[in-house]
C-alpha cells in the first residue's frame, strides 16, 4: 500500500460485504485454506463448491496427465477454456510438439486477453506448474483488472501416469516429467497467494477432483439486477442536519432511535438511496452522518460506495498511521465521543464498502470520484483506487492542490458515471457523467439525483462549516462545458446501435462526406440534435398518363397490414427543422427537464434563441437576426397557444417546410430552371412561326409542326410548373405589389411573371441530375444559405431596410412556415405519437398566430389581407380497406395537384408501425404530382415512350436509405429525450447525414 493509502494492486476481496451491500450473506474472496489430509479413506468424498468469480482469469494448474482438460470440459463451457495443447496444435498441426510451445502460448495470451477485455470468464488449462508461467497470467489479469484464480489438481503421480498411458498421443511419455511437474508442483502451493492469485482452491486427490462443483458468483460491484428507482446522494462530510433535510425533500421518512438520533430512513415507494461516499470529515456531526447511512444500508434501504475520507478514516481505525488533515482530526474528535462499540461498527462497515456499483442493467455506475468505461465491474487495486482518488496530470495548482484529469470530457461510455469527490458549483451533465459533489461543507449545497427520471434535488448548506483551500470552480469536470463533441466520434467506418434497426452502417468514405458538409457549411453542432430522412415514393404507377398515383401508395400500406393513413398536403418549399426555446435564457443552458433537472445540454450560444436549419443540417439565412426573427413568431405562438405548460418544456423540436421554395437558392434555379424556361420561349416561337410559314406554301410539315407544338407545350407546362414554387418576399404593400394571392395550399404570396426573372430555387437540370448530386436533389439538396430576397433576382422586392414592422414579420413578408410535427420536447420524444394528434397540436399552434400579430399591434389590412408566418398542412384521413374512402382520397390528391400543389406524404396514423416480422413499416410515402414531376424528369416526361422507360425505377436501395435514415433519426430524439450526452445524440444525426451520401437516383 502507498502513503496515501492507495492499494498498488489487489482486489476488493476484503472491502465487501454483499449482504451490508443489498441481499445475501457475506461472501468471501480470500483464498480458501487447504483441506487436511483425511486421517482414515473414505468412501465417498465430501462434494466441494468452487467459487469462482463470473469474470476472472481461472488458472488450471497441475501435472501432465492430472485430468484438468476433463475437468474444465466438465465444469466450464467449451469457448471459455483455452487450452495450451490445442493452442499448440493450431501453430504447429501436432498438439505435442514441444518446439512449438512458444508460439502456442502467444496465441493463447493474446485470445485471453482479447476475452477478458470483452468480459468474459476465461479459464487457461496447462501445466502452470512453473511461476514464470502463471507469473505471466496474473500480469495478464491485472492489465484487464480481473481477479486471478487458481484451481490445483494435485493427485498422484500414480493417477497422472496412467491417464498418460491411456492417450495413444503419450503413452510414451517418461515417467520423469510427472515426476519433475509434481516437484514443481508441491513447492508453489504455499506462494500462489503470494504471486496474485485471490481464489486458490487446491483438490487433493481423484476423488475430490471429481466431486468438486465450480459455482460462478456475482461480483461485489455487479448489482445489474436492481434496478431502482434511486435517489443517488454526493458528498455529505459530516453535514447531518442538511442530509435529513435533503431525504425529507426526496419524500424518505426518518426512523430516530430512543435519543432523538436519525438511525434509518424509509421511502414509501420503495426507492433505494446510493450515496457516493466522503460521509465523514469537515462537517459538524460525521458520527450523525454514519449512524444514518450505516442503518439505511444495514436495513437495505440504501448503498453506499466508499470516498477516500473514509477509506483514511478506515485505516486510522485500524491502528495505520495517517495525517490528521483535511478534517480528519475533526472526525476523530466526534468519534471520541462515541463508544467503542460505534467505532468497531463504523471501521467494520468502511471495510466492507466496494468501490463502485454498476446498476439498472448496466446503465448505471456510481462511484466516488468517477470511473472510464474500461473500469466498470471490474476487480482490481487500480480500479478501486481511481474509483476513490481520481486521476490527476502530475501538475499542482496555484492552491498547491493536485490537478485533476478532466477524464470526463473523454467519457463516451453508455453507462451514465455519477459521482462526487470534486466540488462543483452546480452539478450538470458531461458527457454521460454527473458530478454531485456541490460542496455542501464549503456552504455550497447538497444535491441529489433521481434516477432514473434525471431530476435533481438540492438543499442549500446551513452556513459555511468548513472554509476551502480554494473557491468552487467551474472548471471541475463535470462542471464545465468540456469537449462535447470529438473527430473520433464519427470518423472512419462507424457502426451505430438503433433501437428500431439495430446495429446501422456507415461506410467511411460517407462519413468522410458527412464530415465535408458539417465542417463547411453545417451549423453549429450543438444547435443540430435532429436531421429529417429522405422519403422514398410509393410504387410506380401504371395509370395512364401517370408515374406516380395515390393507388399504389394506398395498396402499399395495405399489404403492410396499416388499415389507417393520414394523406398530408406537401408544401412547396423546403423541409425545415425548428428548435426555439422559450427565451435566450433558457437556450444558453437548455436543460432538458424543467427545474434544472438533468440530461443532455445542448448549450446554444449567447444571444441565440433556437435554429432554423435544412435536413442536410445548412443554415437557411446568413442573418441570425432573420432567424431570430421566425423563431421568435413561432415562440410567441406557442406561448399564446399554451403549448409550453401544457407539454412542461421550454423547448420545442419542429419538423416544418419553409416556403417558397424560391427562398433557400435563387442561383441555382435561374441558372438550370430558369433557363430552360427562357431557352423555350426565345426558340419555340421561332421555330413554329417559321414551321407555320412553310405550311401555308404547302410544304409538308404537319408531322413536324405537331411535334413542336406538343414539345412547346411541355415547355410551357414544365415553365408553370416550377413557377408556382417561386414567389417574392419582404415587399411593403406601399410598393404596390400583391402579395396575398397565388401559391398552394394558402403559401400567400404572388408568383412571378417572368420566367427569367423568377427567384430561384435549387434543383437539378431540367432532364437529367446533375453530376455527382446528392441523394435527395430536386427539390431536396442543398445550397449554399441565403438571404431573406433573393438579391439578383431583378423583380425580387428587396428587404425594406432591414426593418421589423411590430405589426408583421417585415423583410419577411411572403416568407411562410409550415410546420407538421413536434419531434421532441424536454426529457421526451414525440415521434411515437398520432399524426393526427401532432396536427391537432399544429393547429393550435397556427390558430394562436391571429392573436399574436393582434397583440403584437397588427394593422387591420394586415391580419386580414396578409397571410402570417405559419401556413396550414391540409390532410385527409383514408381508410385503405374501404374502397369509398380509398376514392375520396385519390380524389383529393387530384385536386390538389389539378390545382398546382405538388402532392402529398401518405403517412399511417399511427406512428412507429412494424410489420408482422418486426420490420418497419415505412413512416411515410410522398406521391407527387403529374406537373411537378416535369421540374424532376423533364418536360417531356410524360410521352408514353418516356414514361414507359422511366416506369423502370428500382425503389429498394431508395427505400431502405429512408428505412435506415427514419431509424437513426428516431435514435437521436430517443437519446436526446433520454438525456444522453451530445456526441451520443450527434453520432445518430451524423450517421443521418452520412448516408445521404449514398448514391441513389436523385429524382426518386
Amino acid at each position: 500500500m502507498t502513503e496515501d493509502g492507495r492499494t498498488e494492486y489487489g482486489d476488493e476481496s476484503r472491502h465487501a460485504y454483499e449482504g451490508r451491500q443489498g441481499s445475501g450473506t457475506q461472501r468471501d474472496c480470500e483464498p480458501e485454506p487447504e483441506p487436511q489430509p483425511q486421517s482414515q479413506p473414505r468412501s465417498e468424498a465430501p462434494r466441494r463448491t468452487l467459487a469462482v468469480p463470473d469474470l476472472s482469469l481461472v488458472v488450471l494448474i497441475g501435472a501432465t496427465g492430472s485430468g484438468k482438460s476433463t475437468f474444465a470440459a466438465r465444469h466450464f463451457r467449451q469457448t471459455e477454456v483455452l487450452s495450451s495443447d490445442f493452442c499448440r496444435g493450431l501453430v504447429s498441426d501436432d498438439e505435442n510438439d514441444q518446439s512449438a510451445s512458444g508460439d502456442a502460448f502467444e496465441v493463447l495470451h493474446f485470445v485471453a486477453g482479447k476475452r477478458l477485455a470483452s468480459g468474459r470468464l476465461t479459464v487457461v488449462d496447462a501445466t502452470n506448474v512453473q511461476s514464470e508461467a502463471r507469473a505471466q497470467l496474473v500480469r495478464l489479469a491485472r492489465e484487464h483488472d480481473v481477479l486471478p484464480v487458481a484451481i490445483v489438481l494435485d493427485v498422484p503421480e500414480q493417477v497422472c501416469a496412467a491417464h498418460n498411458a491411456a492417450r495413444t498421443d503419450r503413452a510414451g511419455l517418461p515417467r520423469r516429467v510427472i515426476q519433475r511437474h509434481q516437484r514443481e508442483l508441491r513447492r508453489s502451493l504455499r506462494h500462489l497467494e503470494r504471486e496474485g492469485f485471490r481464489k486458490v482452491h487446491v483438490l487433493r486427490g481423484q476423488e475430490e477432483v471429481e466431486s468438486a462443483e465450480v459455482v460462478t458468483e456475482r461480483r461485489f460491484n455487479d448489482l445489474r439486477h436492481l434496478t431502482g428507482p434511486f435517489d443517488i446522494i454526493g458528498d455529505i462530510h459530516g453535514c447531518r442536519s442538511e442530509l435529513e433535510t435533503l431525504l425529507g425533500r426526496l419524500g424518505y421518512e426518518l426512523v430516530r432511535d430512543a435519543l432523538g438520533r436519525a438511525v434509518d430512513a424509509v421511502h414509501p415507494e420503495g426507492r433505494t438511496a446510493v450515496f457516493v461516499g466522503d460521509l465523514v470529515d469537515r462537517g459538524p456531526d460525521s458520527p450523525g452522518v454514519l449512524r444514518l447511512v450505516m442503518g439505511m444500508v444495514g436495513a437495505g434501504h440504501a448503498l453506499c460506495v466508499p470516498g477516500n475520507h473514509e477509506n483514511k478514516l478506515g485505516r486510522y481505525l485500524k491502528g495505520r498511521k495517517v495525517q490528521h488533515t483535511h478534517g480528519l482530526a475533526e472526525t476523530i474528535e466526534q468519534l471520541d465521543k462515541e463508544d467503542a462499540g460505534f467505532r468497531a461498527e463504523v471501521g467494520e462497515f468502511i471495510d466492507g464498502l466496494v468501490s463502485h456499483y454498476v446498476l439498472d442493467g448496466g446503465g448505471l455506475v456510481v462511484c466516488h470520484a468517477g470511473l472510464p468505461e474500461k473500469y466498470h465491474g471490474r476487480t482490481s487495486g487500480r480500479v478501486r483506487s481511481f474509483a476513490l482518488y481520481g486521476d490527476t496530470t502530475g501538475e499542482t495548482d496555484e492552491f498547491g492542490l493536485p490537478v485533476r484529469y478532466p477524464w470526463a470530457e473523454d467519457y463516451r461510455g453508455r453507462a451514465a458515471v455519477v459521482y462526487g469527490h470534486t466540488p462543483t458549483p452546480r452539478a450538470s451533465w458531461l458527457n454521460n457523467t454527473l458530478c454531485l459533489d456541490t460542496g455542501c461543507v464549503f456552504g455550497g449545497a447538497m444535491t441529489a439525483l433521481r434516477w432514473p427520471e434525471r431530476e435533481m434535488v438540492d438543499v442549500p448548506a446551513e452556513r459555511v462549516w468548513y472554509e476551502p483551500t480554494k473557491p468552487l470552480a467551474t472548471e471541475a469536470p463535470g462542471g464545465a462545458d468540456g469537449r462535447p463533441l470529438d473527430l473520433n466520434d464519427v470518423a472512419g467506418r462507424r457502426i451505430v446501435e438503433t433501437r428500431y434497426m439495430g446495429r446501422l452502417a456507415v461506410k467511411e468514405e460517407n462519413a468522410a462526406a458527412a464530415l465535408e458538409v458539417m465542417s463547411r457549411f453545417a451549423i453549429d453542432p450543438r444547435l443540430l440534435p435532429y436531421l429529417p430522412p429522405t422519403m422514398a415514393p410509393c410504387a410506380t404507377s401504371a395509370e395512364e398518363g401517370y408515374l406516380e398515383h395515390p393507388a399504389e401508395a394506398f395498396a402499399g400500406y395495405r399489404a403492410d397490414g396499416v388499415r389507417e393513413v393520414v394523406c398530408e398536403e406537401k408544401h412547396m418549399g423546403s423541409r425545415a427543422v425548428v428548435l426555439v426555446c422559450r427565451d435566450e435564457t433558457v437556450a444558453e443552458g437548455l436543460p432538458p427537464r424543467p427545474q434544472g433537472g438533468g440530461g443532455t445540454s445542448i448549450g446554444l450560444p449567447k444571444g441565440v434563441s433556437g435554429a432554423l436549419y435544412t435536413r442536410t443540417g445548412r443554415p437557411f439565412f446568413d442573418d441570425p437576426e432573420t432567424t431570430e426573427r421566425i423563431l421568435r413568431r413561432v415562440r410567441d405562438c406557442a406561448e399564446e397557444a399554451g403549448l409550453w405548460a401544457e407539454l412542461e418544456t421550454d423547448w420545442l423540436l419542429l419538423d416544418a417546410e419553409l416556403m417558397p421554395w424560391s427562398l433557400k437558392a435563387t442561383g441555382l434555379l435561374r441558372k438550370q430552371y430558369a433557363a430552360v424556361g427562357a431557352a423555350s420561349g426565345a426558340v419555340f416561337p421561332d421555330v413554329l412561326g417559321a414551321l407555320e410559314a412553310a405550311a401555308a406554301r404547302g410544304a409538308e410539315v404537319s408531322p413536324l409542326l405537331t411535334r413542336q407544338r406538343d414539345r412547346a407545350a411541355d415547355a410551357a407546362a414544365f415553365t408553370e410548373a416550377y413557377r408556382r414554387y417561386c414567389w417574392r418576399v419582404g415587399t411593403d404593400p406601399a410598393d404596390g405589389a400583391d402579395t396575398s394571392g397565388g401559391g398552394s395550399g394558402g403559401s400567400g404570396a404572388s408568383r412571378a411573371s417572368d420566367p427569367e426573372a423568377v427567384p430561384a430555387a435549387e434543383a437539378v437540370p431540367a432532364a437529367e441530375p446533375a453530376p455527382g448530386a446528392a441523394p435527395g436533389a430536386a427539390p431536396d439538396a442543398e445550397p449554399a444559405p441565403a438571404a431573406a430576397a433573393a438579391p439578383d433576382a431583378p423583380n425580387a422586392a428587396r428587404a425594406s431596410g432591414g426593418s421589423d414592422r411590430s405589426a408583421g414579420l417585415g423583410a419577411l413578408d411572403g416568407v411562410r412556415l409550415a410546420p407538421f410535427q413536434i419531434l421532441a420536447v424536454q426529457g421526451r420524444s414525440l415521434a411515437g405519437l398520432a399524426h393526427t394528434d401532432q396536427l391537432a397540436l399544429i393547429d393550435r399552434l397556427i390558430a394562436a398566430e391571429a392573436a399574436v400579430a393582434a397583440r403584437d399591434g397588427a394593422r387591420a389590412e394586415d391580419s386580414t389581407d396578409r397571410p402570417g408566418l405559419l401556413a396550414t398542412t391540409r390532410r385527409i384521413v383514408v381508410d385503405t380497406e374501404d374502397e369509398a374512402s380509398v376514392a375520396a382520397g385519390i380524389a383529393w390528391w387530384l385536386d390538389l395537384t389539378a390545382d398546382g400543389g405538388e402532392g402529398m406524404v401518405v403517412k399511417p396514423v399511427q406512428a412507429l408501425i412494424r410489420q408482422g416480422d418486426g420490420r418497419l413499416v415505412q413512416p411515410g410515402v410522398k406521391c407527387r404530382g403529374r406537373e411537378y414531376l416535369r421540374i424532376i424528369y423533364g418536360p417531356e416526361y410524360t410521352r408514353p415512350e418516356n414514361l414507359r422507360r422511366l416506369r423502370v425505377r428500382h425503389l429498394g436501395h431508395k427505400r431502405s436509405l429512408a428505412l435506415r435514415e427514419y431509424a437513426l433519426g428516431l435514435e437521436a430524439l430517443d437519446r436526446l429525450a433520454d438525456g444522453e450526452p451530445l456526441w451520443r445524440v450527434h453520432e445518430a444525426v451524423f450517421a443521418v447525414l452520412a448516408l445521404e451520401s449514398e448514391p441513389v437516383d436523385p429524382r426518386l
